[in-house]
């Protein structure tokens, strides 16, 4: 199967996971914002009825052994990196096993991350898997911003900045 699943292009392929995510979010009480164009570093926003969540949508088809690899990078090419004042949470869809995991940014910044590795099927060895507590986690969105800011307190106090 085509790492496109289907489409033309990596792009098409990545808004077509942005509508799975806006109805996916819909579905579980969310309200979807979608920016125009794509000058912003966010896919979509939600509210929460907290204030705007900024979310970053990726996707994944990339098999490795038993787990999937993700990038949290702008661009295939990019070295540019997202930022704390870009991006609340990370939705990342892994397309083969129909699993979305709601990543909040402070996990993925306080370790300097931009390739993590998801399981959602069973793993041999689950504590190597540190994000799949973040696997199906929508509630993590309806208490929005306070994730974060608890998250980047910890790694500030652990020195993590």
């Amino acid at each position: 199967m085509s790492k496109r699943k289907g489409f033309a292009t990596f792009k098409e392929r990545g808004e077509w996971v942005e509508l799975k995510f806006m109805a996916k979010a819909a579905e579980h009480g969310l309200h979807v914002l979608k920016p125009w164009g794509d000058s912003l570093a966010y896919d979509v926003g939600l509210d929460p009825g907290l204030g705007l969540l900024r979310v970053q949508v990726k996707s994944t088809t990339c098999l490795r052994g038993s787990s999937y690899r993700c990038r949290f990078i702008p661009g295939p090419e990019s070295v540019r990196r997202y930022t704390a004042k870009e991006i609340d949470f990370f939705a990342a869809y892994v397309i083969p096993e129909d699993a979305w995991y709601l990543i909040p940014s402070a996990e993925l910044f306080k370790h300097s991350q931009q390739e993590i590795v998801l399981c959602p099927i069973e793993p041999r060895h689950p504590e190597r898997y540190h994000f799949e507590r973040f696997r199906e986690a929508w509630s993590l969105l309806h208490r929005g911003r306070c994730v974060n800011c608890r998250l980047m307190t910890e790694a500030t106090e652990a020195g993590e900045e």
